[in-house]
């Protein structure tokens, strides 16, 4: 317990300290790494205190917490107060009703003592330990590489006012946030976490204070409020009828789903807005305007994963009920939809969001699936998703405030003029594309769950979709290893501290493709099986067998050892010649002569087939569907819930 409390707390205190200290200085800089360093060791501590690999492994802790129950009150106010600050500010007025119905019924549970619970509040067990050291690692290392990061931004962006201590202790804000969170066994304090990781995103999204980052940050914050007002729905709901206040309470109730079909739908509508998935993803597409820390936070180790981790506790309930068919339904749709979309854009942050929102839809789907092989494929993707995402993002930034750009088609032959970069940026996109690593891997065990689950159509939605995902990242790979005449070494500007975040994620993502196997046989099956699951009852084994891996480790040989005979059959040889034209080359390897003897401006780029995939074309459809849908599923679970 006293590590986990070090966990949630101790974000909070870096953050005041950082909000004290008002100029870039050595010591700001020893305060984020020193902080960072610790949540890491404090975060491995906590997993091997709880002896996440000896499960099924459990905890419970604080059945009696009358003060801190209030204290959380009071900040559940200040809250709402500060939210309440925002909109009239800007006058957002929508705001203060979307704050105050969420907020507002939650204070009255605690104020009249209907919501006073004697069971535990803090529940630990194998997810948790999973959690916690995703958040704890991956974030950690997301606000080390901050330090270097947020100083580039500002020298490039003259125009936005420097509150790099504001921006550093809001991601530290979002790590306790999310700690907590995932701790939580008491609806009511989950919900508390719930609302500052929302009231964080929407302070990151317009940091920059410009009218499209306002606006943004607005977008971010009503959409997640409209979803906060989903959970204290499934709040009321619980402690009134079903009387239980805690979320172990409502998986106990697995064998009579009917009483839970609105508490659930509503949890699951929550969840699907804050994992961005269709209609609620602009959202996190607005995010983009935000420094990329704030993003590659957002989208790897907090905010999205909060929703689908929510999703997987609440899995086992799923199989064969309305909310699984919502959940299942929403996610299949978003990941082929999103993947599609992702096609179309050549800015690199863009691509990174509908590739997030895209496997967050693949993640929501095998939670909704309510089968064990499709919540052990869902886990591993949250895993190899956070890791390889956090890379993405990371070596993105360092690319546009070297370059002053981030669009796809501006890193040719990125290869010669910032190999260090370009090889990490190489190993992220092989971890979310190339067979057998990472995201195949998940995906290919998530296609049994769907089979095990009886939804064909998930079937089609994970096939086209991982089609479409593959061409986009092919798409990027191939101008990262174009080289034509004139690409030459540029100086590395990446910051030592940003090295020192990225290069620890990247070593995170080859060796997972190791030690997954021990992750799913020590961790995840007997998790699972000790799981009571509506759908089946079965002992589960894990999809992958010992077969493939020794398969996949053949193919990881290979993968490592052609391009490295490659090079050595050709370092004797190691020469450019000019690009084949259709007419005769200039010299320049940029134009050529072509049949009448006129010079020709050669132009080579992506497809991007904005005509077919283009946001303008399918983005408005896909949003107005899954609308649709939502808003069918969530009135037919609200008349159920009427009628028990």
């Amino acid at each position: 317990m006293l590590y986990l409390a070090f966990l949630i707390i101790f974000p909070f205190v870096v953050a005041a300290v950082l909000m004290c200290i008002k100029t870039d200085s050595v010591l700001r800089t020893a305060v984020v790494v020193s902080g960072a360093a610790a949540e890491i060791v404090a975060a491995v501590f906590f997993s091997v205190a709880h002896k996440a690999w000896v499960p099924p492994v459990s905890y419970a802790y604080l059945s009696h917490t009358g003060n801190i129950d209030k204290l959380i009150a009071v900040c559940e106010v200040l809250l709402m107060l500060l939210v309440f600050s925002q909109a009239i500010r800007f006058r957002k007025y929508y705001i203060l009703l979307l704050s105050a119905l969420g907020t507002i019924p939650v204070l009255w549970l605690d104020v009249t003592g209907a919501g006073e619970s004697t069971s535990a509040h803090i529940y630990v067990d194998s997810l948790t330990v999973i959690m916690v050291l995703v958040v704890g690692i991956v974030g950690s290392l997301i606000c080390i590489y901050a330090v270097g990061y947020i100083k580039d931004y500002h020298s490039h962006h003259t125009d936005v006012k420097d509150r790099s201590g504001y921006f550093l202790a809001m991601l530290f804000v979002f790590m306790g946030a999310m700690m907590g969170l995932i701790s939580s066994n008491n609806l009511s304090w989950m919900y508390f976490f719930w609302e500052i990781t929302s009231v964080c995103s929407f302070l990151l999204i317009g940091y920059s204070r410009t009218q499209e980052a306002v606006t943004n940050s607005f977008r971010a914050l009503w959409m997640n409020l409209l979803g906060g007002c989903g959970f204290m729905a499934a709040i009321l709901f619980s402690v009134l009828i079903v009387e239980t206040h805690d979320l172990m309470g409502l998986l106990k109730f697995y064998k009579i789903p009917e009483i839970m079909v609105f508490p659930v739908s509503m949890l699951a509508f929550a969840a699907i807005t804050k994992s961005a998935q269709m209609p609620f993803s602009r959202w996190l597409l607005g995010a983009m305007v935000a420094p990329t820390p704030t993003s590659a936070l957002l989208h790897s180790a907090t905010m999205v994963k909060a929703g689908v981790y929510l999703l997987l506790r609440l899995s086992p309930m799923m199989y064969g009920t309305l909310p699984g068919i919502m959940v299942t339904a929403i996610g299949g749709f978003t990941f082929f939809a999103a993947s599609l979309l992702a096609i179309s854009v050549s800015d690199g942050k863009k691509i990174l969001a509908y590739s997030t929102i895209s496997n967050l839809g693949l993640i929501t789907a095998t939670a909704g699936c309510g089968v064990k092989s499709a919540m052990w494929a869902g886990i591993m993707l949250l895993i190899f998703h956070a890791v390889t995402k956090s890379v993405m993002f990371m070596s993105v930034g360092a690319y546009e405030n070297s370059t002053g750009s981030r669009d796809v088609e501006d890193m040719h032959g990125m290869i010669v003029r910032i190999p260090k970069l370009a090889f990490v940026m190489t190993i992220g996109i092989f971890g979310m594309s190339v067979v057998p690593l990472g995201m195949c891997v998940a995906k290919w065990a998530a296609l049994r769950g769907f089979i095990d689950s009886g939804n064909a159509y998930l079937v089609m939605f994970l096939c086209f979709g991982s089609a479409s995902t593959l061409f986009y990242w092919v798409k990027w790979l191939g101008k990262i290893f174009s080289v034509s005449k004139d690409s030459v070494r540029q100086e590395d500007r990446v910051r030592k501290t940003e090295w020192t975040a990225i290069y620890p994620l990247t070593f995170t993502a080859v060796a997972l493709c190791f030690v997954y196997p021990f992750i799913s046989s020590s961790v995840l099956v007997p998790y699972i099986n000790n799981a009571a699951f509506a759908g089946e009852g079965a002992v589960f084994e894990a999809s992958i067998t010992t077969g493939d891996y020794i398969l996949m480790g053949i193919m990881i040989v290979c993968m490592c050892l052609l391009p490295v005979a490659m090079r050595i059959v050709n370092i004797k040889q190691d020469r450019r010649v000019l690009s084949y034209m259709s007419g005769f080359n200039t010299g320049d390897d940029r134009s050529f002569y072509d049949s009448r003897g006129e010079r020709v401006q050669q132009h080579l780029s992506n497809w991007y087939m904005q005509d077919i995939f283009g946001e303008k074309k399918i983005l408005v459809p896909s949003l107005v569907i899954s609308a649709t849908f939502i808003l069918i599923m969530m009135s037919l679970s609200a008349v159920g819930g009427l009628f028990i």
